[in-house]
């Protein structure tokens, strides 16, 4: 006599369990795309809106504002130099936020200026300048 059974067998069940793991690796590696695209929009979105700010600053001062350590047209983002740019050009607003994952500079270069933004993380960061004329570079990204 033969019996019936109702359960899911061993093979079965590992099956199914490495169907989620699989689906689950795919989901994860898709979500940090769609999180580090995020960033990097919000990025050049607050680098557009130093740009404008940059304007302003030039109609009510006769110059641009620059990063402590620009020179010869580049500077180093960093943190401290990202806060003096939300002083400087927002009043202290806050622009350029932890969660963006960016610093921020700022350096005159020729009669305009290029704003840069560098990833804050360790292996290969992406890098954004944008020029005052809208002129993009985009290292890494």
């Amino acid at each position: 006599m033969t019996t019936r059974s109702s359960a899911f067998s061993l093979i079965e069940l590992l099956v199914v369990v490495a169907i989620i793991g699989i689906l689950a690796a795919v989901g994860t590696v898709s979500y940090n795309g769609y999180v580090s695209s995020a960033k990097q929009s919000s990025a050049e979105n607050a680098m557009q809106q130093i740009s404008l700010a940059e304007t302003e600053y030039l109609s009510n001062s006769g110059g641009y504002y620059e990063s402590d350590d620009a020179s010869g047209g580049t500077c180093s983002p960093s943190n401290d130099n990202s806060d003096k740019i939300e002083t400087k050009l927002f009043e202290g607003g806050d622009i350029i936020t932890e969660k963006m994952g960016y610093n921020m500079c700022v350096a005159t270069a020729g009669a305009g200026f290029i704003v840069i933004a560098q990833e804050n993380k360790n292996e290969d960061p992406c890098i954004l300048s944008m020029t005052q004329n809208s002129v993009w570079t985009r290292d890494n990204c």
